[in-house]
């Protein structure tokens, strides 16, 4: 399960949501893709649904991540997510369980299971350190472990939540990803959450919100490589 994904630490995820569309979200996404290779960090794109396809075809580097599917087979389902149709759009994985689209525990099984199915990747968001224990008995690949109320804040997680939260997974299952995040800014909050233990993190806010948002990108991943070469 954890070598179809071919993720590998340390890594960062881009969310762009809804702040941008179209033609803006392929920019961002050449842009990431230019960043991966030249600093040697995977690069996690969460890519809204009407771009999947293109994106997928026109990047190298990325691993291109789905916001969302439903637990449904092939067949009848008029508006839910097929996991068959996201892998066929050029998709490597999903996200599940984010703040802004929360299922429950028992669709968070059901997702993982048909994601395996079909070769999909899993990433599932938690919001505390029980929660994060929780979802790792489900063996998905990379669990993201933000509070809730810290995201699109500014406000990072303290360093006794990232390190309980890493410890809680790691003691359930030592293969699953933790991504840290929520409330990442810059590329100083970047570096002190890869510095003290998390193998990725990631951004939507603090770059879509930022001056520059594609000078951020490459702020944040510059500090994940370095934050990574000065912890190993």
């Amino acid at each position: 399960m954890y070598e179809q994904f071919g993720l590998k630490a340390p890594f960062f995820e881009i969310g762009p949501k809804n702040y941008v569309y179209g033609d803006d979200v392929l920019e961002m996404a050449l842009v990431a893709d230019d960043i991966s290779k030249r600093y040697n960090v995977d690069i996690i794109f969460t890519t809204p649904f009407t771009e999947i396809r293109r994106i997928a075809e026109q990047t190298k580097n990325l691993y291109i991540i789905a916001p969302h599917i439903d637990p449904i087979p092939v067949g009848r389902g008029l508006a839910d997510i097929l996991a068959e149709g996201v892998k066929a759009a050029g998709a490597h994985g999903v996200m599940l369980n984010h703040a802004e689209k929360p299922i429950s525990y028992d669709s968070i099984k059901k997702c993982i299971d048909r994601a395996n199915e079909v070769g999909l990747g899993t990433i599932v968001c938690a919001n505390t350190v029980i929660e994060s224990q929780a979802i790792a008995l489900l063996e998905p690949n990379v669990i993201v472990a933000e509070p809730t109320e810290l995201i699109g804040t500014g406000q990072t997680s303290d360093m006794a939540y990232v390190k309980t939260s890493i410890e809680a997974i790691k003691s359930v299952n030592k293969n699953i990803f933790v991504l840290q995040g929520a409330g990442i800014s810059n590329g100083n909050d970047v570096y002190n959450v890869i510095y003290h233990g998390a193998e990725a993190t990631g951004s939507s806010s603090g770059i879509m919100k930022a001056k520059d948002p594609f000078a951020m990108i490459e702020e944040m991943v510059q500090a994940v490589r370095k934050a990574w070469d000065d912890r190993t």
